[in-house]
């Protein structure tokens, strides 16, 4: 008697293939890691570098632009205030 079960291929996976596969992924991450590193290194000390070499540093040019924006702001509230006949009023106490 003939069995009428059609033997349907089994699913192979070269396990060497499969490690080698896994080994170079972990190799490409650990490479692209270190470069990572390297690049922002890089990176990071030429613009510490730079930030010395600025004549103003940069806490001063904040510092300034704050002053500047405080300024206007209180320009154009008082500008706004009295176009529109709203006793002007100092915002500090």
């Amino acid at each position: 008697m003939q069995s009428n079960q059609s033997s349907s291929p089994a699913f192979r996976m070269n396990n060497t293939q499969a490690v080698a596969g896994a080994v170079l992924i972990g190799a490409g991450g650990l490479i692209g890691m270190a470069g990572a590193i390297v690049g922002g290194h890089a990176l990071l000390s030429a613009a510490r570098r730079w930030f010395r070499e600025l004549e103003v540093p940069p806490t001063e040019v904040a510092r300034h632009k704050w002053g500047q924006t405080k300024a206007a702001t209180m320009a154009g509230a008082q500008a706004w205030q009295s176009s529109n006949g709203v006793p002007a009023h100092s915002g500090r106490a």
